[in-house]
């Protein structure tokens, strides 16, 4: 919602929001283009209007019996969800590429506007995080292309379709599918059949840009398409294929022919298996549209990453601590084996919350520990009460790990206790990872603080 603010702002409109929480780096993302923040749902907000506004565009995270939502109701007032307003007022008419999947879409996208970017095409785009190589997650762009983070998340509440149908892409990459969003999907089967809806609406001049190893993204595929479809992954019988290099840069293969090698940047933070396969389905998007796979070879050396995602925030006492959304354990094996990649044998102090609506159900807690396998201790964080209770018991969920190591893992309802463990164990040459979809009491800082003092 902030990003298609943003978009609205640049389009020309005045725009204000509102919402419970607003936190860096989205508010001051906001600020900085002049898009004034109103902290809460108060109803009082519609006599603070000089005039009354146009359109509400309403986020999907808005339900019944929302205050203002309540008040937009009874009043007869305009509204519209934010996929549908960026599908009639920005996306209409243009060539959009967009990027599902469970995993990697926001890596994914940064990537290819990157290299849209990087090749002279001014795209508009729309990801669901901070792209290092630009300053905003959001731009309504100079040209036909347009990048979207296409999520499977639902609308809004008067609209229970995937936002994706409503970007109509010419372009669409799938990237990988596994069952999450438990809170509103029954099982991996309604979430495929989400995805049908999107490959239904890719036109017949379109392009298909699918993972060839997902069981998921198959079953999807055997209920038709009618766009061409390109696959891409690790077997050499793919569309695209590519073979691993040292410091994870990668040889691509087109048709069996090697036509680009991807090499990052020593600084860049892209690291692991998963981000090859991610950058390998970016070069064949831009394919389509003219982006030969050696400029986008080109562009990806300078490629800078996304904002939390494993990110260092900062070095103490020779402890660095990094920062990584990852919350579903499929995301958080792969951040986990990306690190262990990177540092070999250094120990790594893995910093959890399981936050999410999924998490929060206990659909995949069993997963857990398995995901987090590769890190030599790990610490976790799950209030008991309140809102933000997780509902099951972090302790024993993460028992598995204690039974084959002693004290390697540990789960605290307090933040200070879990900030006081991880600086009382943590040694020079350690590496502390934390993961958590939210805000997590900025305990990256708290950590930082503790260990430097």
């Amino acid at each position: 919602m902030g990003g298609i603010a943003a978009i609205a702002r640049q389009a020309g409109h005045r725009v204000t929001g509102c919402d419970a929480n607003v936190y860096p780096p989205m508010s001051t993302q906001l600020e900085a283009q002049g898009i004034e923040l109103i902290e809460g749902f108060s109803p009082d907000q519609l006599l603070q209007f000089e005039t009354m506004p146009d359109l509400f565009v309403i986020g999907n995270v808005v339900s019944r019996g929302n205050p203002l939502m309540e008040a937009i109701l009874n009043q007869g007032l305009p509204y519209v969800s934010g996929p549908q307003w960026l599908g009639e007022q920005v996306l209409y008419g243009r060539h959009v590429l967009a990027v599902a999947g469970t995993h990697g879409k926001t890596t994914t996208s940064a990537m290819l506007t990157w290299i849209l970017e990087f090749n002279g095409y001014k795209p508009g785009y729309l990801i669901g995080g901070v792209p290092l190589n630009f300053t905003v997650s959001a731009r309504l762009g100079e040209s036909q292309y347009f990048v979207i983070e296409a999520d499977e998340y639902d609308t809004a509440f008067f609209d229970k379709r995937s936002k994706f149908v409503h970007y109509r892409p010419r372009t669409a990459l799938l990237n990988n599918l596994e069952f999450d969003h438990a809170d509103i999907f029954a099982d991996l089967a309604a979430i495929e059949t989400q995805f049908h809806h999107l490959v239904r609406t890719v036109p017949s001049y379109g392009l298909l840009v699918v993972n060839g190893e997902e069981p998921a993204l198959a079953s999807v595929m055997t209920r038709g398409s009618w766009a061409p479809v390109e696959q891409f992954g690790h077997e050499s019988n793919k569309e695209w294929s590519f073979i691993s290099q040292a410091g994870d840069g990668f040889i691509v293969h087109k048709a069996g022919k090697e036509v680009a090698t991807v090499k990052w940047a020593t600084d860049s933070g892209v690291m692991g298996r998963h981000n090859q396969l991610n950058a390998l389905a970016a070069i064949a998007s831009a394919n389509h549209i003219g982006i030969s796979p050696a400029d986008s070879a080109r562009a990806l050396a300078e490629f800078k990453n996304v904002k939390r995602r494993l990110e260092t925030i900062g070095i103490a006492n020779g402890v660095t601590v990094y920062d990584d959304f990852a919350h579903h354990p499929t995301a958080i094996a792969t951040t986990v084996d990306g690190l262990r990649r990177r540092v070999g044998q250094a120990r790594i102090l893995a910093v959890l919350e399981p936050r999410s609506n999924t998490m929060k159900l206990g659909v995949m807690k069993a997963q857990l520990p398995g995901s987090l396998s590769q890190a030599d201790r790990v610490f976790a964080y799950g209030a008991n009460t309140g809102k933000e209770s997780l509902g099951w018991d972090l302790a024993e969920v993460l028992s598995p790990l204690n039974s084959k190591e002693q004290g390697k893992a540990h789960a605290f309802d307090e933040l200070d206790a879990l900030v006081n463990a991880v600086v009382k164990e943590a040694k020079p040459g350690d590496h502390i990872l934390v993961m958590s979809n939210g805000g997590f009491g900025g305990v990256h800082q708290k950590i930082l603080k503790a260990i430097s003092a």
